[in-house]
């Protein structure tokens, strides 16, 4: 069996390249309806909203007063850009609606007579993050949407008695966060001037720097609270990565928060925050709990306590959150801050993986190749793990799992399959997959390199011949669907 563990690799700099944008945004507001009520202020707010994005570093499209056909269209295009940021964000701010428990969100051409007609012409909330679902690390949507259902009796909201505001809670993919205006039972309000509150608060909080975005838009929530008079409470749905992440960045006059040790990223949090931080935590917010953890799991920091983390890790474990359980695992079989203890780990990395976390089904499957944690060797179980962790999009699975097919061992794959796994591992923004590609390539047969470049021309990265040879315009296109451009 032929599995690299690529994340040892020595990475060469990228030299004469120019990386794709890092955050992008799709901004929609529509107020012009054809057939139904126009709104007031959801032009003004996605316009203010675009501005400020686009003050902050993002590569922005809006759209405004746009037709379901433009819609779908700018969306697909938004999709694929998507791939290659690590932030992609929707904001939406028009009429919305639930049918059948399902969230739709209306364009200005829509003629709407029944639920069928809801179905077919507008977009649901499952189009909105199947757009931003590729993103690298962080995927956004901000519905500005929960307003009174436009169109009266024609509609069947569901089958239970409707709700006042038009949105139904959504079960956004982990690392997904969905964002209302307003909480279930309540409407978005118009308040008095050219922009709703949600959109104010929402300008005033993402242009602040050095602002984590839990805490933002926990943050969004109290401002829209004390400016409707408690009448409007804005509400998110899903789960953010234990990543620490800023977008207005750093700040003045600090250093930049980015790294990718989540010990170090948490333990530059500004002590104000820490303290918001400590009362999420003690409200049960998981991802706080995971981020007290991981301050305390640095051993540069005075406040280093390896026993108080692995406290904190069991609590957010206990509650069901996955990456506290991988991390709790890791010091069970380390012992760091507990005894150590290998059946407490596996434990914890299978409970983990029962939730689909991407690093516990890769960790594993390496487990059963190697034998570790006291496993014996099992080739096939670790096959299943690399499988489930590709499927996940975990960039070092999608590539082992291309390897292990490429050598014939995963029944009923082939090179096209193994092509697709690399392709997707390039696009989720693998420099170890890139580099091994451009160096190494003869480590995939010619059958597998064949279809590399095929996938490559077909999306417009490549237009050389299907040769199984990397030279110089493979390797070109190689690094475009990357996300790099010369």
């Amino acid at each position: 069996m032929r599995v690299f563990l690529i994340m040892v690799v020595l990475l060469a700099p990228l030299a004469g390249a120019a990386a794709a944008a890092e955050r992008v945004a799709l901004v929609i507001g529509i107020a012009a309806y054809q057939t139904i009520p126009p709104l007031k202020n959801t032009v003004n707010d996605a316009a203010a909203i675009a501005r400020t994005l686009r003050g902050i570093g993002f590569d922005v499209t809006t759209m405004l007063d746009t037709s379901e056909a433009d819609l779908r269209a700018a969306l697909a295009d938004f999709a694929f850009e998507a791939e290659t940021a690590d932030l992609a964000l929707i904001y939406f701010a028009g009429h919305g609606v639930e049918v059948q428990g399902e969230n739709f969100l209306i364009p200005a051409d829509a003629e709407i007579r029944s639920n069928r007609d809801i179905q077919g012409q507008a977009l649901s909330l499952g189009d909105l993050l199947r757009a931003v679902d590729r993103a690298r690390q962080m995927r956004i949507v901000i519905l500005d949407s929960c307003r009174d259902n436009p169109f009266g009796d024609r509609i069947e909201m569901r089958a239970e008695a409707p709700r006042r505001g038009g949105l139904a809670p959504p079960s956004p993919d982990r690392g997904t966060l969905v964002a209302f205006a307003a909480r279930d039972g309540q409407v978005a309000l118009d308040g008095d001037g050219q922009n709703s509150p949600f959109a104010l608060a929402l300008v005033d909080r993402l242009a602040q720097p050095g602002l984590e975005i839990s805490l933002m838009f926990r943050q969004v929530r109290d401002l829209v609270l004390e400016r409707t008079g408690n009448r409007q409470e804005p509400h998110t749905y899903g789960s953010l990565s234990g990543q620490p992440f800023y977008l207005a960045g750093p700040a003045e006059a600090e250093p930049d928060v980015a790294t990718d040790d989540r010990r170090i990223a948490w333990s530059r949090l500004r002590p104000e925050q820490e303290e918001q931080l400590a009362a999420l935590a003690e409200e049960g917010d998981t991802r706080s709990i995971l981020g007290l953890a991981y301050m305390r799991l640095n051993p540069a920091e005075a406040r280093f306590d390896p026993a108080q983390a692995a406290k904190l890790l069991r609590r957010a474990a206990e509650a069901g959150s996955p990456e506290a359980q991988f991390e709790l695992a890791k010091l069970y079989e380390k012992g760091l801050g507990v005894a150590p203890d290998p059946d407490r780990a596996l434990a914890l990395y299978r409970q983990a993986a029962d939730q689909d976390f991407a690093d516990a089904l890769n960790d594993l499957a390496f487990m059963h190749y190697q034998g570790g944690l006291g496993l014996p060797r099992d080739p096939k179980a670790a096959i299943g793990f690399f499988q489930r962790a590709a499927e996940q999009r975990h960039p070092q699975a999608m590539f082992n799992f291309a390897a292990l097919i490429d050598d014939g061992l995963v029944p009923g794959k082939g090179p096209d399959d193994a092509a697709g796994y690399l392709y997707a591992a390039l696009r989720s923004g693998s420099e170890d997959v890139l580099t091994l590609l451009t160096d190494r390539p003869a480590m995939f047969a010619e059958p597998t390199r064949r279809a590399l470049q095929g996938l490559l021309r077909e999306h417009d990265f490549y237009a050389g011949a299907i040769d199984g040879a990397f030279g110089p315009s493979t390797q070109r296109g190689l690094r475009q669907a990357y996300g790099l451009a010369e």
